[in-house]
């Protein structure tokens, strides 16, 4: 590190022996491309910005030679003190005009600041110190103050794969470590950071950071590659992490390998292929269980489309699924059949579609068929690329919840799945070392990418519970398999938190709500009885499902985070509704159509690419979205637009503890009124008014009518079912009393 550079009076076109420095480059990025197949992709980007912030992630020590090396010409290079005493590191920063800073402190940025202002590019790490989880990690907002500070653009750099290399300090031994991985650095388009006019001192600081760590997970999610499918993004992590990394696991105890996941999908895949076409939707009804994964796998292998059939409807919707998606064929178990109390349901589907048992094709299984399954898993990547199928070809068909009207087949493809859950991994530091626990069905969009797509894809095991509603029993098995993450819904958790032991979820780290609304009371209870903070997401079926997330990084209470990388949004206004708007979205996770009863197994595609959501939300200054409600959810009373979540928000502020629904009716004077159906006994419209006006909420939001039931209605996934709701206001049906 020359003297010169230290004090910053030298531009980067000023190196000494420029000549014999480009020769060295050379050579050391031809030695680091032999050893790690080093590809560098984006160079176009760096030579659009001859004056640049070049901002990179950290993940090894080897960061800094490969930049050294691989980034044209002679950048600056803001370094630390830690890598200036590393004696290794001193030859290769030779290559750079490098400057001793602390990104962590603002003076110390001033010698990079003189240097821009001369012009040139500056390489930082804004995480100032090595990553330990192979994610992005904390960002310092220095590299951004300098950018804001002197008009130079930011230029996203992404390094990948130095994280298995032993000079990394990633997940510790959990993480697979090679001396050689191959490695890409991923140079993404110059973008300026910009910050609204009037904001000064510590709010423009904290903007900048914001604004800089957003670039940095967009560099994160465009290093990935979604354009693959399910069954290579799934070959991929196994190449990566092992094949005998364990990524499933049920209460049976037997863990499911990669190895053995690739294995029993080419045993059972050509299996399958026999009774079903290429790129047909194959049903599937099957509980949270390693045969499950299998089963999806296998179908993926082969270039069949996994169909997934709610088990918990009745048979009469279970087969108008199947009629909405065409399925000719439905695959399920016995056992399970028997255990759910199925009998019915199987019944009418077997009277409507072919309908096939695991049980039955392992039992058909010969020795040559193990044989040859044995062989086909040694060459799957050849022989799954050899049936053409494509990254936007159909990978899963889904159907919607039904809360308030007909389900409709939601179709997703690979390019979705994939590109959900590397959104995800650019904002949560998913590792090797995690074990989620998920309860969530996989027929649901939640439960599947995140239970099944998403370990299976990123190389963490998932525990696989078979039901959600063992409320005792699923503390205890979280506790069994030392869960780090879990996934659920509001109803749900407010149930393990009332039932588990304090201790049942000791080794929590990260707990993701989403499908309804998180209440506050439920956020205190696992806070107050667990010390875990639970971060509310938010999405839909049609978006593979996740739109946004509340992360440790950036979480606010009573939002439901800030959108994911790689989506773009739009609020559309609603007359009559003042705050916020219609929200729509954009990206690479938006389904490709839905699937109608009124037109079976023809797909509409998404119109230009944009999905209206149907909610009505708002997004503050630092990106945090708010769910206002569904423009369904809304009534006109005497006039006024008037939200039912707010309604509902403003029972459940009076009674916590229990489960309430408000629906709209028609009102001969005033066009609608709002009944509240709700599990409190002895409720009344009197206490209503007299929490409104102590809460100074406006009276239009207090139901007219009070109807106290036994149960509200629910479906499968803890949500409200307004469809039943509504029938039981309709019908005039009560478990109890009906006041005015």
């Amino acid at each position: 590190m020359s003297k010169a550079g230290t004090d910053g009076r030298r531009p980067e076109t000023k190196a000494v022996n420029s000549a014999a420095m480009a020769m060295v480059k050379r050579v050391a990025a031809a030695v680091l491309r032999f050893l790690y197949r080093v590809e560098l992709r984006g160079e176009e980007h760096y030579h659009a910005a001859p004056r640049a912030v070049v901002v990179a992630n950290h993940l090894s020590l080897l960061d800094t030679p490969l930049l050294a090396a691989f980034l044209p010409g002679c950048p600056a290079l803001a370094v630390t003190e830690d890598m200036v005493r590393c004696w290794w590191m001193r030859p290769w920063l030779k290559l750079v005009d490098a400057f001793k800073v602390d990104p962590r402190s603002p003076l110390a940025m001033l010698p990079v600041v003189r240097a821009l202002k001369r012009g040139g590019r500056c390489v930082m790490f804004p995480e100032a110190r090595l990553s330990v989880t192979g994610a992005l990690m904390k960002v310092y907002d220095g590299p951004a103050v300098v950018a804001a500070r002197t008009g130079a653009p930011i230029l996203p750099v992404w390094i990948d794969g130095t994280q298995h290399v032993p000079q990394s300090l990633v997940a510790g031994s959990k993480y697979r470590r090679r001396w050689f991985p191959r490695v890409t650095i991923t140079i993404l388009p110059a973008r300026p950071i910009e910050l609204p006019a009037g904001v000064r001192g510590r709010k423009r600081r904290q903007l900048a950071g914001e604004r800089l760590y957003d670039l940095m997970t967009e560099a994160a999610f465009a290093a990935g590659n979604p354009d693959r499918t399910l069954y290579e993004a799934m070959l991929d992590a196994r190449d990566r992490h092992g094949g005998a990394t364990a990524v499933f696991e049920d209460p049976e105890g037997k863990p499911l390998s990669y190895d053995r996941l690739v294995l029993a999908a080419s045993v059972l895949g050509p299996k399958l292929a026999r009774v079903a076409p290429r790129g047909a939707a194959v049903g599937v009804l099957m509980p949270n269980a390693v045969g499950t994964a299998a089963l999806f796998a296998a179908l993926q292998a082969t270039g069949r489309v996994p169909a997934m059939l709610n088990f918990t409807v009745g048979p009469s919707q279970l087969v108008q699924a199947c009629e909405v998606a065409s399925l000719k064929l439905v695959v399920t178990a016995r056992r399970f059949v028997k255990l759910a109390h199925l009998g019915a349901s199987v019944a009418a589907l077997e009277a409507a579609t072919k309908v096939i048992y695991l049980e039955d094709i392992r039992d058909s299984l010969t020795l040559a068929d193990k044989l040859g399954g044995k062989l086909r898993s040694f060459s799957a990547r050849a022989g799954h690329r050899a049936l053409g199928v494509k990254p936007g070809d159909p990978a899963v068909i889904l159907f919607t919840s039904g809360s308030e009207n007909l389900p409709k087949g939601v179709v997703l493809s690979h390019r979705n799945l994939v590109a959900n859950c590397l959104q995800l991994r650019a904002r949560v530091d998913f590792s090797p070392a995690d074990v989620l626990f998920n309860a969530l069905p996989v027929f649901h969009s939640f439960g599947l990418t995140g239970g099944l797509v998403l370990p299976m894809v990123s190389g963490f095991k998932c525990f696989l519970y078979p039901s959600p509603l063992h409320y005792r029993m699923v503390p205890e098995a979280a506790y069994g398999c030392n869960a780090t993450m879990m996934f659920g819904t509001d109803t749900f958790l407010a149930a393990y938190g009332r039932t588990a032991h304090p201790y049942d979820f000791r080794s929590l780290r990260y707990i993701f709500a989403g499908a309804e609304a998180l209440r506050d009371e439920t956020r205190r209870q696992w806070a107050d009885r667990f010390g875990v903070r639970i971060l509310e997401g938010y999405g839909a079926t049609e978006t593979g499902p996740v739109l946004a997330v509340n992360t440790p990084m950036f979480a606010e209470p009573g939002s439901v985070g800030r959108f994911l990388p790689g989506i773009e949004h739009r609020l559309e206004p609603v007359e009559g509704i003042a705050e916020g708007g219609r929200l729509l979205v954009s990206g690479p996770n938006i389904m490709i159509g839905y699937l109608k009863i009124e037109n079976p197994g023809v797909l509409e595609p998404t119109p230009d690419g944009w999905h209206d959501t149907g909610d009505i939300v708002s997004v503050d200054g630092h990106g945090f979205a708010r769910i206002l409600g569904r423009l369904k959810r809304f009534a006109k009373v005497a006039g006024e637009m008037v939200s039912l979540t707010a309604a509902e928000a403003l029972v459940i502020s009076l009674w916590p503890e229990n489960r309430h629904a408000v629906v709209a009716a028609r009102d001969p004077r005033k066009g609608e009124q709002l009944v509240l159906v709700t599990e409190r006994a002895g409720a009344s419209r009197t206490a209503l008014v007299e929490q409104a006006q102590a809460s100074g909420v406006s009276e239009l939001l207090i139901p007219r009518t009070v109807m106290v039931v036994e149960a509200v209605p629910l479906l499968c996934t803890g949500k409200v079912d307004y469809v039943q709701v509504q029938a039981l206001v309709a019908a005039g049906k009560r478990a109890g009393r009906q006041a005015a």
